[in-house]
């Protein structure tokens, strides 16, 4: 299971296993999408348990982290494939239900489903429904996201708050109790993303922080950039009711996934009219920077604590809440 969780064992088997037999110039990237010349594509499969939650469900999930992932590559998402997998005697409504929530992301955020499939397997052979997308963008002109134009002295921004997709999840699937105001953050972001590149063109990276949290995301942006990363705990936006979860169960924040967070490198001189555009949408109004980039400690993450240490961030290695997307 750890091996899909998008931490260290993740890492491992692409390095060891796909890109050996399956590497070339796009995938080697290894960004949320590929650009090949002027579009961005993307791929995706959805196995979420439960398929319903509170802030979504697996139709929603499936057509909002296709988009984000086509958006954090520069690109403006127009066109998405869906592939369905149904277990004999999945319920007629709650395929509707879905189909509807499917819908209604695709609208919100100006994307169509174009083409698809379905399949049906025999019962016990599937966990109720799976799915699977595929996703094309246009590139925006003048854009160049890449780990490549990440250097010193950059910032680091975050849309919002963090950790509520995973603890969402894991309270439904296991019967705790969460306040009513504790839901999963999925949601299309491709147009609050576009505007911070209207702003500024020359933002270096974008990524969704999903499995593994930031403390993946930015290990894998520190690594594939070769430069140090600096967050300061004091900043990092987190709701009390998630930090008490986290707290109760021994989990770290910072590991939690998120269906509705991106993470941000960018000009230091940019930073705040970044930060304002990212405040004019409702997904962003929690957006705050995090920390910098350094060129000490390459290819690695620490993090300030609140006493004033620096602890180091690693790459996350188990799984801390299994199919949560």
């Amino acid at each position: 299971m750890a091996h899909g969780a998008g931490g260290k064992f993740s890492g491992d088997l692409i390095r060891e296993i796909i890109l050996p037999a399956l590497g070339n110039e796009y995938l080697n990237e290894l960004h949320d999408g590929a650009k090949i010349g002027k579009m961005a594509m993307t791929t995706d499969s959805y196995v979420v348990r439960p398929i319903f939650f509170r802030g979504g469900d697996i139709g929603k999930l499936a057509i909002c982290g296709t988009v984000n992932d086509l958006a954090v590559t520069g690109a403006v998402p127009k066109y998405i494939s869906a592939g369905v997998i149904l277990e004999e005697g999945f319920d007629i409504d709650d395929l509707k239900k879905i189909a509807a929530s499917m819908a209604a992301a695709a609208n919100e955020a100006g994307v169509k489903i174009v083409t698809g499939d379905t399949k049906v397997v025999g019962k016990g052979q599937a966990d109720g429904i799976f799915i699977n997308t595929a996703g094309v963008g246009e590139l925006i002109e003048g854009v160049d996201i890449s780990a490549k134009n990440v250097r010193a002295g950059m910032k680091i921004l975050i849309s919002g708050t963090i950790g509520e997709h995973a603890a969402t999840i894991l309270s439904e699937r296991h019967g705790l109790e969460l306040p009513a105001n504790i839901k999963s953050d999925c949601a299309p972001l491709n147009k609050m993303i576009f505007e911070m590149l209207k702003v500024e063109p020359k933002i270096a990276m974008l990524r969704d922080a999903t499995r593994g949290g930031i403390a993946a995301v930015l290990n894998e942006i520190a690594a594939a950039a070769n430069v140090g990363i600096i967050l300061d705990e004091n900043k990092i936006p987190i709701r009390a009711e998630i930090r008490g979860v986290c707290d109760i169960l021994g989990f770290d924040a910072l590991e939690l996934a998120n269906e509705g967070k991106i993470i941000a490198v960018v000009p230091a001189d940019s930073a705040d009219k970044i930060l304002d555009a990212m405040k004019k949408f409702a997904y962003g109004e929690n957006a705050a920077e995090i920390g910098k980039v350094t060129d000490k400690f390459s290819g690695k993450v620490g993090i300030k604590t609140k006493i004033g240490g620096i602890r180091i961030v690693d790459m996350p290695i188990g799984n801390l809440v299994p199919r949560i997307c």
